[in-house]
């Protein structure tokens, strides 16, 4: 079958091609460039913890090494803070002492968020690109601009122009070609939204600041600043030393001029060092531009839309490749198995069902804060639900809470199945990211849950609390561990049957079953097969009257 064409190789391009490739699927990548990467230490991506556990999954731990899990953020406003927060260590739950796959820890002041890490994208797409080579299963043709897309009910051709100018075939195509995305052109795809709605001077320097490994949101610094906006300043800890920080910059067209910078540099490092300017190296410097739109449709029959090239957003402290890389997480397990098993139409709808519905969201919730944050206005229902604060509200996009920040759920999704009398409740709600649990897996050996996913395989977790202190060959063949492996055997797709000692809200015996990508489907009371079966078709989109219908047979 021919491999999946991929047009763009960015971050999430590249993920894509290494996530499909995991399940097995080939995929050529069309890189406009020469399969190099500008060397930019003032663009920087920051990743909250499920994104950088998708990456490290698919180009390896040393990833992770090359960014830096901050220690701590804080929030200012003038001289007085607002918000100290320490961030949980990246790693699984353990003693369900957290209640979700962002957690609540038990610790005062400590953030229901772990660490987030934060990286210079040329390092990412570095790191990326390498695994990508030493993948047989993905071709990535450089210097390959695509100028025209044609489907047939069968497959994709596609045809780029420069010195390899030739034509591709492919089962489907993924635009993840960026914000002047070529595919969503070709296709005549409407992209509405907002332009500039926020913009940012950035500079990234070498420098010793206090409370190193900390990010901080200093709002209205008591010293004169330049700034044209009166003083909004983000600063941001990168490995050896080095910081991005960011100035916001007023509406309009105003140039962030090269002197500006400096003055900007000088006069923030002397007021976060009691007004004496340390030594600093200038690393490079420029401007942030915030857009927020986002594409009408992110599926034209065999060409989807991802990242950049289906929306944007990025204000008040979120960040656009995070939804990006989900876009991955949640297209390619569907897409393999298309791939591997034929057309599943409803399960490939849903990718544009769920992850616009969830980009949607998040730039409501921007879009209703801008004014109310920048404007100076009164704070009253800015989220549904919500009467708080300038700087709670400013707190949501850094730290990954609310509806600015807080990874979406799929509840609403047509794959989820409809609540009946076996569903239990547990901390995680149906549709929303698992908790990142350590299991033990049918060979024995314990491992994160989160090393289970992206396989294209569903997980069936059975909540058994002392299990860990058995040998395999004695709980495989206790209570009721034969019943439950004999009913993930029959199940309609490929599964694996996992065990872990505890799981946040569960009680003994819960039955989880789980997407590849991590969101839960349903949390069942003891071992049900006919309601697990039933829950797996409706996961993988097998529509009800087809289930009625096999059912009847």
């Amino acid at each position: 079958m021919d491999p999946v064409i991929i047009a763009g190789a960015g971050p999430v391009g590249l993920a894509l091609a290494l996530a499909l490739a995991r399940q097995e699927v080939p995929s050529v990548v069309l890189d406009e460039g020469p399969g190099t990467d500008e060397q930019r230490a003032a663009r920087t991506v920051v990743l909250r913890e499920d994104t950088a556990a998708l990456l490290e999954r698919l180009a390896g731990p040393q990833l992770t090494g090359a960014g830096l899990h901050w220690t701590g953020w804080r929030s200012m406003r003038r001289r007085q803070v607002t918000r100290d927060v320490t961030f949980a260590p990246p790693g699984p739950v353990s003693n369900g002492d957290r209640t979700d796959a962002y957690g609540t820890p038990d610790e005062p002041g400590t953030a229901d968020t772990p660490a987030p890490l934060h990286i210079a994208q040329h390092v990412l797409t570095g790191a990326l690109r390498a695994a990508a080579a030493r993948e047989k299963l993905i071709e990535v043709a450089t210097e390959s601009r695509l100028d025209s897309v044609d489907q047939e009910p069968s497959g994709v051709t596609a045809h780029t122009r420069g010195p390899r100018s030739t034509w591709w075939r492919g089962s489907h195509l993924v635009g993840c070609d960026g914000p002047r995305s070529t595919v969503r052109k070709l296709l005549d795809i409407r992209f509405p939204g907002r332009t500039a709605v926020e913009r940012h001077a950035v500079a990234a320097l070498r420098a010793e600041l206090p409370r190193p490994g900390e990010a901080l949101l200093h709002r209205s610094p008591p010293w004169r600043t330049s700034a044209p906006s009166g003083g909004e300043i983000s600063a941001r800890p990168l490995p050896d030393g080095v910081w991005r920080l960011d100035w916001l910059l007023p509406p309009g067209k105003d140039l962030a001029t090269p002197d500006l910078l400096v003055t900007l540099v000088r006069e923030t490092l002397a007021g976060w060092n009691g007004g004496t300017t340390p030594a600093y190296d200038l690393l490079d410097t420029g401007v942030h531009t915030v857009h927020h739109r986002l594409a009408r449709r992110w599926r034209a029959d065999r060409v989807f839309l991802a990242g950049d090239a289906a929306h944007l957003l990025g204000a008040l402290g979120t960040h656009g490749l995070d939804e990006g890389l989900r876009d991955v997480d949640n297209l390619a397990w569907k897409l393999a198995l298309s791939w591997h098993h034929g057309p599943h139409e409803a399960l490939l709808d849903s990718y544009q069902t769920e992850r616009r519905a969830v980009v949607a969201a998040r730039l409501r919730a921007a879009d209703q804060a801008l004014p109310l944050l920048r404007g100076g206005g009164g704070l009253r229902s800015v989220v549904p639900g919500a009467a708080r604060g300038r700087e709670a509200l400013l707190a949501d996009g850094h730290l990954g809470h609310g509806a600015m920040g807080a990874p979406g759920s799929y509840a609403d999704s047509p794959l989820q199945p409809a609540p009946g009398e076996s569903e239990t409740p547990v901390a995680t709600g149906p549709g929303a990211a698992v908790a990142d649990v350590r299991v033990t897996a049918e060979d024995g050996s314990s491992v994160r849950l989160r090393d289970r996913l992206g396989r294209g395989s569903l997980l069936v977790v059975l909540v058994a609390p002392g299990t860990g202190v058995w040998e395999r060959r004695h709980w495989l063949s206790a209570g009721v561990m034969p019943r439950l492996a004999a009913a993930v055997t029959a199940l309609p797709h490929t599964a694996e049957l996992l065990v872990a000692e505890n799981y946040p809200g569960a009680a003994a015996h819960t039955v989880l079953l789980i997407r590849p990508d991590g969101h839960l489907v349903t949390a069942q009371s003891g071992v049900r097969p006919a309601d697990l079966y039933q829950a797996a078709e409706t996961a993988l989109g097998v529509p009800a009257k087809e289930q009625a219908a096999a059912n009847a047979g």
